[in-house]
């Protein structure tokens, strides 16, 4: 695959979800990932299940194709490491609460000190200002005081969060395009040193049409269940074996479903002309949809939807969805190995550049494999890194020197 980021080092302190779901993404771009790691047991997300043969997969699904340096971030030779990192990277990821970089000796004073040049990534739970700013915040928490557990659930009161931890996700997202943004500006002569978003900024945004109802009309949305708070026929709908999900977006599409279904009569029914008269009678209308779908299983519904042009598709569980046939030809799944000779699937990252999609280069690092590769290209002889760990200042992991030396042949 093109590597449009080969040549940019990031050096990424981030942990658990927002920070490293962003360098993975960059990881995938090309961009050399140096995953600076506590010595005091690394990202904490290596701690958090499920496992498989002690291997954190909650870890894994977002470390793929970085490298693990792990030090002690308060010592002086811990700090040096980090500082010698920092002054030859192009970008710094973090997701501390604030202030957490200035406690380390890392302020913006000292990192424009050793490196001018340098882009910092930030995420944080609420933002650099107001009263909240300096509270932790995590994805559940902010699903709840964003609005977005209020529009999720079966109805009135019975809200839900999100199934994944969507805004830790969609807030890497927004940190990536944010720093290569600020990559593409300094090019071209606009330099904006501090990338900064927030799960709370990027939750909000997420609310789209939602959001601007309550600012607009001054009007709470409430949780719809399974169908579109907006358009019908849109949603789950129940047919002879299991329930499919079918999106009918237009006039044009209307008719031609009730076609489909045998019910041409609905289509000059008062009740259901127009997109908001659907909308109005949802229950009527679903009725009388599941009514003609009781006809015929779910795979015949969506062959014959489908290839009407209009939305639809069976309802899977990540097994199934992982196994399906569209997932295997867009090469999703791809195969790597740990270090430690273990086996592990890995879903591949989600861009494709001329054709060719992202890859799996290397699979997660386990705490400290990278550390002896990267301390001797900083100048250290396996002498020095051998005494500091030792002492207790960094942790090696489990490659070997004589792998390590040929690496940087």
């Amino acid at each position: 695959m093109l590597k449009p980021l080969r040549g940019i080092t990031v050096v990424d302190l981030s942990r658990a979800l927002a920070g490293p779901y962003c360098t993975a993404l960059l990881a995938d771009m090309g961009a050399r990932i140096i995953k600076v790691e506590s010595i005091n047991g690394g990202d904490t997300a290596r701690q958090w299940p499920p496992f498989q043969d002690g291997h954190s997969l909650y870890f894994d699904s977002v470390n793929r194709n970085k490298s693990s340096v792990c030090v002690d971030f308060y010592s002086a030779e811990g700090r040096d490491i980090l500082s010698t990192l920092i002054a030859e990277a192009d970008v710094l990821v973090e997701n501390f609460k604030p202030g957490t970089l200035e406690k380390m000796g890392f302020a913006s004073s000292r990192l424009d000190e050793l490196n001018p040049g340098l882009v910092v990534g930030s995420v944080t739970g609420f933002g650099n200002t107001g009263p909240l700013k300096d509270d932790a915040g995590l994805d559940q928490v902010i699903q709840g005081m964003s609005g977005l557990m209020s529009v999720t659930g079966s109805g009135a009161g019975e809200t839900y969060r999100v199934g994944i931890p969507i805004v830790d996700i969609t807030s890497g997202m927004v940190c990536a395009f944010g720093i290569l943004a600020a990559l593409l500006g300094a090019r071209n002569g606009v330099n904006a040193s501090r990338v900064s978003t927030s799960l709370l900024e990027t939750a909000l945004n997420l609310s789209a049409f939602q959001g601007q109802k309550a600012l607009s009309l001054g009007e709470a949305p409430t949780p719809q269940g399974n169908n579109h708070p907006v358009i019908a026929p849109y949603g789950k709908f129940a047919t002879a074996t299991e329930p499919i999900n079918i999106a009918v977006g237009s006039d044009k599409q209307w008719k031609e479903f009730c076609g489909l279904l045998g019910i041409p009569l609905a289509v000059e029914d008062p009740r259901f002309i127009t997109g908001a008269d659907r909308s109005a009678n949802r229950q009527l209308l679903t009725e009388l949809i599941e009514a003609a779908l009781a006809g015929k299983p779910a795979a015949e519904w969506v062959s014959l939807i489908s290839q009407a042009g209009i939305p639809c598709g069976p309802i899977y569980d990540y097994v199934q969805a992982l196994a399906s046939e569209q997932v295997a030809a867009l090469g999703l799944v791809q195969h790597t190995q740990r270090r430690d000779g273990s086996e592990l699937p890995l879903l591949r990252g989600p861009l494709s550049l001329d054709g060719e999609a992202s890859e799996i280069v290397s699979p997660p690092p386990l705490l400290g494999e990278h550390t002896t590769e990267v301390l001797m290209e900083l100048g250290m002889t396996h002498d020095d890194v051998t005494r500091l760990g030792r002492e207790g200042r960094v942790l090696c992991g489990p490659a070997s020197v004589s792998a390590q030396i040929g690496v940087l042949r």
